[in-house]
Formats: C-alpha cells, structure tokens, sequence
C-alpha cells in the first residue's frame, strides 16, 4: 500500500514523503479500514513542526481519522459491522495510510452518500466537539459561549451545539470571510482577532448585556488568551483548552516560552475563590483509557448531523498527491473547516 510518510521536522513539502509500506494486521480488538479518504488536523500540523509529544518516532505515519469501507474484523471482535460497510474510523495514528487498523470502538457505519469532507470532520471535529459540548460540560438556554478559532473544524461545530442549547456565542477568527461565514451559522457576535482585542470587545458585548461574565470558554489557540479568557468567567464559569495552537506561530525556542508563560500560573485557590473551573481535553487519552466514549461521541456526532443540528464545513478535498499544499493551507489559517485528501 501506499502511505504518507513523516521523516523529518519542517515544512510541508519537505517533511513529509509518500512511499510504499505493508498493509497493517488486524490486531486484538481492531478492525481494518481500506480508506478512500484521511482527514487533516491541526494536530497534525503540530506534530510536523515537532511541537507534538505525542507525535510517534519517525519515520511515522501520521492522521486521526479515514472514511472507507471495513476490509478485516478481528476475530476477537464483536461488532454488528461487517465486510465491506463504509465507515469513519478515529486512528491512533496510521490513518495516513491506504489501509489502517484501529480499534473497533473508534469505527462507525455512516450512510454510503456521506461526502469525504464530512465524514472525517465528524470523526475527529464531531466526536472532539460532542464529548466538550455534550459530555464535558451543560450549555444552558441563555448562557454565553466564546469559542475561539470558531471558524475551524472544531470550532465551528461548537458554535453550531451551542446555538442549538439555546446559547449566546461569540466567535473570534482571523478574516472577514470567516467572519461571515461565522455570521451564516447563527454567531451572536464575530470577533476579528487579528485586528480588535477580543477581551476588549467581550467586555463591552456582556456590559451591554448587563451579565457579569461568560459561562464557558472553548480555547484552542492556548498562551495568553487563556488568562484573558478566565478573568472573562463569570462566577460558576467554565474554560476548556483543548489546543495550542499559538505555539505554531513561535520562531524560536524563546518566543515558545513566551507563549507558555502567556497561559498564566494559577493556584487551585484561584479557581475557587471565585468558583471558575478549567479543564483540559486531550481525545488520545480518551481514546487509549475510556474507547468507550468514543464510539459514544461519534454516534453523537453523526446522530446530530443526520437531524441537521449541525453541518460541518468542508474546506476541502484534496487529491494525493496535493498532499503538501493541503498541510500547508491548513498550517498557515488560510483555511474554512475540513481539510481530507483522497487516495
């Protein structure tokens, strides 16, 4: 089979390689996929740039999430899916590849017309966003959700949950088309980060509001928006960090630490003195201790796509061999939603 290959460290179209590789076995537990399609993450960007622990040693294959058709089930398995069902499957790793196994509580059957783009956004997008909306934490009718980088994979399925609760969302994003696109999902207020202050521009939307603090923020850029975003809370309010995305903007090793420092150094005292919480999302974790919730969260997902709850972006489709301008439109924010790329 063929496979996408990380060897090196750096930009795209030098640290990343297609060659030859086995076709994997089907392990205890796993079941595996022929894939059509791989989705991107910004994890993936991430682990390129070496700014990943949990990236494998390279030579390495990369990717989270596939959508194609179930090719082997393992034997020890008991599953009501069969040969030949078309599926997204969440990957710990290897889903760069034409072939992958994974463990058979991270595969669902999804319907055979569901578009590439989408079928891998509700892999890692939708069961990421569904166990922080759903799971992690209540959204309440009338609560008010900042979501950062609300136009991303993530970021806008957040958005679109918490409209359906009955939430007031705030989004930021970096251009004027995204934030109209934000405007066509039903955000409350768009926040251009790269040209106004967002804590700024959220005191004066909940001063207006005559509301003390937000409810929940959904924080995937990481440094200092962190800090900005806890004294944003309101009293019973909650962050939930599931990235860090500013790390990839850092030129050297002292502008990483920068970006550290930039999260703040906090105490427990200082969460509950005025009774804020802060949690951090890791899905590799879930996915290794509890598979359970994550076949959980993706049934989620796709149950509330198939009601029209939500409708992930697709950013685009990309033939293989794009593979780097793929990686790179996505490293460089010049990208709405999904990024996939076809075998």
């Amino acid at each position: 089979m063929r496979a996408l290959y990380l060897v090196k460290n750096g930009k795209a179209e030098k640290a990343l390689a297609l060659k030859e590789a086995d076709i994997p076995e089907v392990g205890p537990s796993e079941i595996r996929i022929k894939s059509e399609a791989f989705g991107l993450n910004f994890a993936d960007v991430m682990a390129r740039l070496g700014l990943y622990p949990d990236a494998p040693k390279k030579p390495a294959i990369l990717g989270y999430d596939v959508v194609g058709s179930v090719d082997a089930i393992n034997s020890d398995v008991d599953t009501d899916l069969k040969e030949g069902d078309r599926v997204i499957a969440l990957t710990r790793f290897g889903g760069y590849g034409e072939y992958v196994s994974t463990d058979y509580r991270g595969v669902v059957k999804i319907n055979d017309d569901m578009p590439p783009v989408i079928a891998t956004a509700l892999a890692t997008q939708g069961g990421t966003a569904y166990y922080m909306a759903h799971e992690l934490v209540n959204i309440f009718e009338g609560d008010h959700v900042l979501v950062h980088a609300a136009a991303g994979g993530v970021g806008s399925l957040l958005c679109q949950m918490a409209k359906a609760k009955g939430a007031i969302v705030i989004g930021t994003a970096g251009s004027a088309e995204k934030l109209e696109y934000l405007k066509s999902i039903g955000v409350d207020y768009s926040i251009n980060y790269r040209s106004k202050k967002f804590e700024k521009e959220i005191g004066a939307i909940l001063k207006k509001a005559d509301v003390k603090g937000l409810d929940i923020v959904f924080d995937a850029i990481g440094g200092s928006s962190v800090r900005k975003g806890l004294k944003l809370l309101n009293s019973g309010g909650r962050i939930i960090l599931f990235g860090a995305s500013a790390m990839t903007s850092a030129k050297n090793v002292f502008s990483k630490i920068g970006v550290g420092l930039g999260f703040g150094i906090f105490h427990p005292i200082a969460l509950l003195d005025p009774s804020k919480s802060m949690i951090a999302v890791n899905m590799l974790r879930i996915a290794d201790d509890k598979p359970e919730i994550i076949n959980r969260v993706l049934k989620g997902a796709i149950a509330l796509y198939e009601e029209g709850v939500i409708q992930p972006k697709e950013g685009g489709l990309y033939p293989i061999e794009d593979f780097a301008k793929a990686h790179s439109n996505l490293e460089m924010r010049k990208t709405m939603g999904k990024l996939a790329i076809k075998w």
